[in-house]
């Protein structure tokens, strides 16, 4: 499975080496990725993809709606039917792509939920 990994800073980098992934997502086994990166994963057929250390969002602004699951803010995109969410405002930015398939998306992200937020903290209040 192709996942182009990120190159974040050395700070970022080691953050995002401590996560510690689950084995299945969505019922979904892990499986390889490509390149070979400890900056991504992958679960499932089609893939359900994760890359830490991604640059903030392009399109990401202040007004800009997000979705909080469990502490998390994430802001998906595109904005009418979501397919790839950033946890937001942490001190490294997680992507994850879900599927339709896997639809609702949001099922997925409470499960890499606890993850992100044991390894990867939260930045002040209102920054994003």
């Amino acid at each position: 499975m192709q996942v182009p990994a990120p190159s974040p800073g050395a700070a970022t980098q080691r953050l995002c080496q401590g996560l510690r992934l689950p084995e299945k997502v969505h019922g979904q086994k892990r499986r390889d990725t490509s390149p070979d990166s400890p900056l991504t994963a992958a679960w499932g057929s089609p893939a359900i993809a994760l890359r830490c250390g991604v640059p903030l969002p392009a399109t990401l602004r202040q007004t800009s709606q997000l979705v909080t699951i469990n502490g998390i803010d994430w802001f998906g995109q595109p904005a009418d039917r979501p397919v790839t969410f950033t946890a937001v405002a942490r001190q490294a930015y997680v992507e994850v792509t879900v599927p339709p398939k896997y639809n609702p998306a949001g099922d997925v992200l409470i499960e890499l939920g606890p993850s992100i937020k044991a390894t990867i903290p939260a930045k002040p209040e209102g920054q994003l």
